[in-house]
């Protein structure tokens, strides 16, 4: 793809024109495209300051997981990745060249969307991009733009921005802080980045041709072709190919990203007599760090500014996109007056279980694949020397626990199941896609229905629910799945056509959940209780108890 370049259009401030913007974004990566878009859904005003003018150099991020696109449906571009995009749910790990097992990410049907697409980030920038321009009057999008200083007050945040024609001043309410794993802002601000640094360096190669491989993820270790270390490979749209070569911790970045070192890499690879072009190659290092908190007075910040992973398990990208869609409806609730501030603390304590996660699954993979002791190396060797036949040693074999959406159960906003259920979703479990159709006979998707509103999903069986116990409020969609079309003003009745729903949601007559903005599960009930559903309510939107117990 040939990188657009975007001009820099004066914003109002050069002129002298002072305003308070509700959110300002520091930069226009995937994750803070996404906050600006999911805000802008909301009827939030954004303004996004990056200091370039184009879109990523490279494939970088690829892996894009189902959670990630399941975000990217309720914002509009979901469509899009996964039509240009390469599916795949099937890899397979290799020692040396026989086959030790492989594994399938979503064996069962009735999901609208494949365990992961590999797309690269610079086509994921630019149908980002695309959607924002769709909010005019919402999202300001400011190229060259880059934030040299920042001081905050007690009700806002005041930016310095250098432009080239001349610096200004810009106030908001919040500011979002999204650029990336060097984080200016996070400097700037003195913030210690705490964690572990890997001396292992690897090779990316993004390589072009025209080859058989499987669309799959092929993982080796010790391969015959890259003797004593191990090897990636996927396939991206356009006949791209990325490639990752570990090359161990005494490598030469420099010397190792030369064409003429890269390439005989790459052959032995693909063979010798396939036409293959090198797009674009990285010799890269990297750690497993994380801010202590996320949220520091009004800035807030998201993806690889708060938190770093290794690339293997695709949780760096994905794990970003979860941040915006976890901030963005509280961030929302906040300025429109219906939560107090401290919602957003409960973004931190959220969020900084899904980096913990990740960073836990991240360095586990990297010590695996880059063993520093000789009991380390003792461990793997068993594994590989028994995975192929034994399945307990393919659980302890370690190429990269691939992301998964992070469960919230037993944090603050969740209302607490005291049925504890033994089927179905629990309180802070993400919800589960199923094939439903409407009152129109209209073949769709559960989680069409479900997030970036709270919505009271029931299941009703054959029964029509009693809905009217249940005030009506803008804020919350209702929604019935039934077995027969039944009349029932303000709610959307849907069938369970192959009894999926029915089945991942524990859905038997009377059963009902409280679902979040970010389509987790805030509770579960055996029946609607109203009282019960205040209490839930309130509390998700992070009031404290006794405002809850008011609200029932």
């Amino acid at each position: 793809m040939t990188a657009p370049r975007f001009p820099f259009t004066a914003p109002p401030e050069l002129r002298g024109e002072a305003r308070r913007h509700p959110v300002a974004v520091i930069g226009a990566g995937p994750v803070g495209l996404t906050c600006a878009i999911d805000l802008a859904t909301r009827g939030v005003p954004v303004v996004v300051l990056d200091d370039g003018d184009t879109v990523a150099s490279g494939s970088r991020a690829i892996c894009w997981a189902k959670r990630t696109l399941e975000i990217w449906d309720r914002l509009g571009v979901g469509d899009r990745v996964v039509d240009k995009g390469v599916t795949w749910s099937v890899g397979r790990v290799f020692h040396g060249d026989r086959e030790l097992y492989r594994f399938d990410l979503l064996p069962e049907t009735g999901h609208r969307r494949p365990a992961f697409v590999n797309l690269q980030q610079y086509y994921v920038e630019q149908y980002l991009i695309e959607r924002a321009a769709e909010f005019p009057d919402l999202i300001d999008l400011r190229w060259r733009s880059e934030v040299t200083d920042l001081v905050q007050g007690e009700d806002g945040v005041r930016l310095t921005v250098a432009t080239p024609e001349g610096p200004y001043g810009l106030d908001a309410a919040w500011v979002i802080a999204a650029d990336g794993a060097r984080s200016p802002t996070r400097t700037r601000m003195g913030l210690p980045f705490a964690g572990q640094r890997f001396e292992e360096r690897f090779l990316i190669a993004d390589v072009r041709m025209k080859a058989d491989f499987p669309t799959e993820r092929l993982f080796w270790f010790e391969p015959t072709f890259h003797a004593g270390q191990s090897a990636l490979l996927h396939r991206q749209p356009d006949d791209v190919f990325r490639i990752d070569f570990q090359l161990g911790p005494e490598a030469d970045p420099e010397l190792e990203r030369q064409p003429e070192r890269v390439m005989p890499r790459v052959r032995a690879i693909v063979g010798a007599d396939t036409p293959v072009t090198l797009e674009w190659c990285s010799v890269y290092s990297f750690r497993c760090a994380r801010l202590e908190r996320f949220v520091h007075g009004r800035v807030v910040f998201a993806g690889d500014s708060a938190h770093v992973v290794s690339p293997f398990g695709a949780r760096g990208g994905n794990g970003g996109i979860q941040d915006a869609d976890n901030l963005c409806w509280k961030l929302a609730l906040v300025l429109q007056g219906r939560a107090p501030a401290s919602l957003i603390a409960t973004y931190d304590e959220e969020r900084g279980r899904g980096a913990d996660e990740n960073i836990l699954h991240s360095s586990r993979t990297t010590g695996f694949m880059t063993p520093k002791t000789g009991a380390e190396r003792l461990f793997r060797d068993g594994v590989l020397a028994l995975a192929a036949e034994a399945p307990f040693a393919r659980l302890l074999l370690n190429a990269g626990r691939l992301s998964r959406p992070c469960g919230l159960a037993g944090l603050s906003l969740q209302t607490p199941d005291a049925e504890s259920p033994p089927d179905g979703l629990a309180p802070g479990a993400v919800c589960l896609d199923a094939p439903v159709v409407d009152a129109a006979g209209r073949a769709g998707w559960l989680l069409d229905r479900l997030g970036g509103s709270f919505t009271l999903l029931t299941f009703a069986g054959g029964e029509a629910p009693d809905l009217d116990a249940v005030p009506a409020r803008p804020d919350l969609r209702q929604v019935v799945v039934a077995d027969r079309p039944l009349a029932l003003p303000g709610a959307e009745v849907l069938r369970d056509p192959e009894g999926l729903a029915a089945l991942r949601y524990g859905g038997r007559p009377g059963t009902t959940y409280l679902i979040r903005p970010d389509a987790h599960v805030a509770a579960r009930w055996s029946g609607i209780d109203a009282p019960a559903l205040a209490r839930a309510l309130a509390r998700a939107c992070g009031h404290p108890p006794e405002a809850a117990r008011e609200a029932a």
